[in-house]
């Protein structure tokens, strides 16, 4: 039986949710491809890190972080090192990096990504950063180490767009690309259409745990501009970063403007936008008024959708109902299947 090492760099609800599905998996993954998967690593920025060339034990790991909110203590198998050392240094066959997305640059997961297909390492993406600011660069390294570099979950979460575009819509072209995306902003605005204060509904949503602390870079459109950027250079093979795309958040949509719109039969969606003009590629996040007979006015709550314009297929749209952590944490697992597949 084969042995393929996974090291983890990121572990908060969705790595979590990720080790769960490889614990529920394992027997299945054993059967079907005569294949172990051991999480060699784990690194994080509050909890330290987690090294044993044998295999982390995920369970305990997993119960104890649902009772204490550490990791167990494994002195044996601490150390003091930064991911990127981890990176640089572990022996393993395929990296996830799944780190917090830090919006200026994309680093530092861009130097954990750099580092791993530098020594011949798979690579699993869910950090939209590297792609979002040097997709181009990091396509280029990994073709030249012959290693795959993956990255399903960094858009609509654990929905195959990037595996449907490559698989299945085979020598078609993308001509543009249109989607709600975030779904913070989404459910805010279906909030105030309700008459709620954008206060309650934040305080809501981070309640339910699908809010962040600070939602800044949700409302002003950042989040879903860097989503923009990962699909114009991975879909339609654009060069943008997230300053190329032209942003504008939901902070002044009002439920007055809301009330206007709907009086016009109409409600409004922060809409994002791929699209080719006179051979450049462009990339937009704005509030968009859409009419209610339109499918997108249906995609309510924390729902996503994203409709895919080729010029062999026409177009054709994806919608994520209410997508929880179990489903970006099932990206990440699909794309080691293609590797685990490949190997």
């Amino acid at each position: 039986m084969k042995t393929i090492n996974v090291a983890l760099l990121g572990f908060g609800s969705v790595g979590q949710s990720f080790a769960q599905l490889l614990l529920e998996k394992r027997e299945e993954i054993e059967k079907k491809y005569d294949t172990t998967v051991n999480v060699v690593a784990i690194t994080t920025k509050t909890r330290g890190n987690l090294v044993d060339a044998w295999g982390i034990d995920l369970e305990r790991v997993l119960k104890n972080i649902q009772d204490t909110g550490v990791f167990p203590k494994m002195s044996e198998t601490m150390l003091q090192r930064n991911s990127l050392d981890v990176a640089e240094a572990v022996e393993y066959d395929v990296l996830v990096e799944m780190t917090p997305l830090e919006f200026a640059t994309g680093q530092m997961a861009t130097d954990h990504v750099k580092a791993a297909l530098k020594r011949g390492k798979h690579v699993i993406c869910a950090n939209k950063g590297p792609l979002a600011w040097h997709y181009k660069e990091l396509e280029a390294l990994a073709k030249e180490n012959n290693c795959k570099f993956l990255f399903e979950t960094t858009v609509m979460d654990g929905t195959p767009v990037f595996s449907i575009v490559r698989e299945n819509l085979k020598m078609c072209q993308v001509t543009e690309i249109r989607g709600i995306l975030n779904s913070t902003t989404n459910y805010i605005l279906q909030g105030l259409e309700m008459g709620k204060t954008c206060k309650e509904i934040v305080a809501e949503g981070k309640r339910r745990g699908f809010i962040e602390a600070n939602p800044k870079n949700d409302v002003e459109g950042n989040e879903a501009a860097a989503k923009v950027a990962v699909l114009a250079n991975v879909l339609m093979g654009a060069e943008l970063t997230p300053d190329d795309v032209e942003i504008t958040g939901i902070e002044d949509i009002t439920k007055e403007r809301i009330d206007e719109a709907a009086a016009r039969g109409n409600v409004i969606k922060l809409i994002c936008r791929v699209y080719e003009k006179d051979g450049k590629i462009y990339g937009k996040v704005s509030p968009e008024e859409i009419s209610r007979l339109n499918a997108y006015a249906t995609v309510t709550g924390t729902s996503l959708v994203i409709s895919i314009t080729t010029d062999l297929m026409g177009t054709m749209t994806i919608i994520e109902e209410s997508p929880e952590t179990e489903q970006t944490g099932y990206g990440i697992f699909a794309d080691l299947l293609t590797v685990i597949e490949d190997m």
